[in-house]
Order: C-alpha cells, then sequence, then structure tokens
C-alpha cells in the first residue's frame, strides 16, 4: 500500500497516478493540533489496513496532480539520520569515519516537508544549500534493543528523502535545520511492496542533469544495522523516520532549480527550490568553500 498525505492533513492511498481519500477510514483528524494522526494511523496500521483497503476500493480516485503532496508523517517523535553512510560520499568529502564508528544525529521535526512544497534557501550569503539524496525508513512500532535479525518486525515503510544542508564545518545539525531541509515522500510504501530495500537504485538530478546514482547495497551501515544501532541507544516509536545516509554527488542548489528525486518503488519527487528572506544568523557569517578530495 502507498500511503499519502495531502491538501489540509487529508491521508489517501495511492494508486498509479490517482489518489483516493481514506481520511475517515484513517481515524485521522485533519483539525487535530499537533497533527499526530498519522503517527497513530501507522502504529494501528494492522487493526486499520482492512477498512483502509475497502475505503480505497469504494472512494472517488482524483489525479494525483489536482492534489499537493505533504510530508507523510508531519509529527514523528524524531528523525534520525546517519552521515556518511557510502564510501564514496565519503571520499568525496574527505571525511575520515563512516557511519559504522560516527553513529547518528537527529533532524528536528520542523525541518519536514512534502513533495509538492518547496525547499526555501536561507539567507547564508557566502555559503552553499547542498542536495542529499537518501532512503527514508519509517518505524512501525516502539523498538527498543532490536536483534540485527529482527529488524523487519519494525520497520513500517520506506521513502524517499532529501536531507539538504548548508556546507560548512559548522554543527551539522545548525547546518540541517533550516525549515523545509528534509522533503520525505512523495509517500509511504508499506513493507510488504518492498521485500528487498538492500537492493533500490537511487537517482536524483537537479534541472535534469544527474548528480546522485547509487544502490542501497552499498550502504557501509546496512538498515538491520541502523536499526540495531538507533535502538541500543534510544526507543524508536512507530513513525520515526531514519535517514539512510547519501551518496556521492552531492552539490549545490540554486533559487529556481528543481531537484528530481527517485528510488525503486518508493516513487519520485519533483522539489522547486525558492530563495527566502530569512535564516541569516551569525552561524554562517564567514564563507566556506568545500574543496573536495580527488
Amino acid at each position: 500500500m502507498k500511503l499519502a498525505r495531502f491538501d489540509k492533513d487529508r491521508i489517501g492511498v495511492v494508486t498509479g497516478s490517482q489518489i483516493v481519500d481514506v481520511t475517515e477510514a484513517a481515524g485521522v483528524d485533519p483539525a487535530e493540533w499537533p497533527p499526530v494522526g498519522p503517527t497513530r494511523l501507522i502504529a494501528d496500521f494492522q487493526r486499520l489496513r482492512p477498512a483502509l483497503e475497502r475505503a480505497a476500493a469504494e472512494g472517488t480516485p482524483v489525479p494525483l496532480s489536482d492534489v499537493t503532496l505533504r510530508t507523510p508523517v508531519p509529527w514523528p517523535n524524531k528523525v534520525v539520520a546517519f552521515p556518511v553512510n557510502y564510501h564514496a560520499h565519503g571520499a568525496e568529502m574527505g571525511a575520515g569515519y563512516r557511519a559504522t564508528g560516527q553513529g547518528f544525529f537527529l533532524k528536528p521535526n520542523s525541518s519536514l516537508s512534502g513533495a509538492g512544497e518547496p525547499i526555501i534557501l536561507p539567507e547564508t550569503p557566502g555559503r552553499e544549500v547542498h542536495h542529499e539524496s537518501e532512503l527514508a525508513i519509517v518505524i512501525g512500532k516502539t523498538a527498543r534493543n532490536v536483534a540485527r535479525e529482527d529488524w523487519r518486525d519494525y520497520v513500517f515503510g520506506y521513502a524517499c528523502l532529501l536531507d539538504m544542508v548548508v556546507r560548512g564545518r559548522e554543527e551539522r545539525v545548525a547546518r540541517k535545520a533550516y525549515d523545509t531541509f528534509c522533503p520525505v515522500g512523495p509517500w509511504i510504501t508499506t513493507a510488504d511492496e518492498l521485500p528487498n530495500p538492500a537492493e533500490l537504485r537511487m537517482q536524483l538530478w537537479v534541472d535534469g542533469e544527474l548528480r546522485q546514482d547509487a544502490n542501497t547495497r552499498d550502504l557501509v551501515l546496512d538498515i538491520p544495522g541502523m536499526i540495531a544501532m538507533a535502538s541500543a541507544v534510544m526507543t524508536l516509536y512507530p513513525g520515526d523516520i531514519i535517514a539512510t545516509g547519501t551518496p556521492e554527488g552531492v552539490g549545490p542548489v540554486k533559487d529556481g532549480e528543481t531537484i528530481r528525486i527517485t528510488i525503486d518503488g518508493c516513487g519520485e519527487m519533483n522539489v522547486p527550490v525558492v530563495q527566502g528572506t530569512g535564516g541569516s544568523t551569525e552561524i554562517f557569517a564567514e564563507p566556506y568553500q568545500l574543496v573536495k578530495k580527488t
């Protein structure tokens, strides 16, 4: 099943190029604040699935082009991100460490956005904002101290994710925490539709230029390892998102460009880049130039 969140906090099931509103069957109140309905839906999915399937079969489909796709889980407990998790990316960044020894960091919920929303560039003169294409893992049930061999029991589904970053050497979270710096979508593909997430091709283009092209088989710390490591340190909850790391080919984006990301089985996002009018801070007052290793 492909579950999306669209327009004003509606829930839909996607089939091909169409979407059916199943908000009522999902038990989600679009007016609820905070918007935790999608999180509860994930936690209670097995019980709700028959009702969702009936609603999807009986409802009136509308073209995806007629709706605005939002981030599927707007209020997860946390977004867990694994840096330098592809060897080639580590080499291009001149990083001597990898995710296996470095661990992870957290991105704020407020950085989340959806496939139908733009990335807003902050006012950071002298700094580039770079794209990083990643696979998102959505956790399906409470997880603590998960053994590697049990990882599948805790995965709800997968999605495309863009981990945007102000390039520099300041604290990683500050450079990745701006609003709209974590587009996720276009929907969640449930785990039963992707039985082998260790063999997914991921590609990213900027205005038609292919910049990133990799496969999840090349992850340094694999998906079972990420779930085991994260759950050894902290409890993972339904709706939590794991960003699995980006391959080589990261680069700058500018106002007016469009980022396209595709991942096998997860769909495609085409996200416009727009220059914003805020975000200036002394943190990024000094210029920075990335020198890639060859």
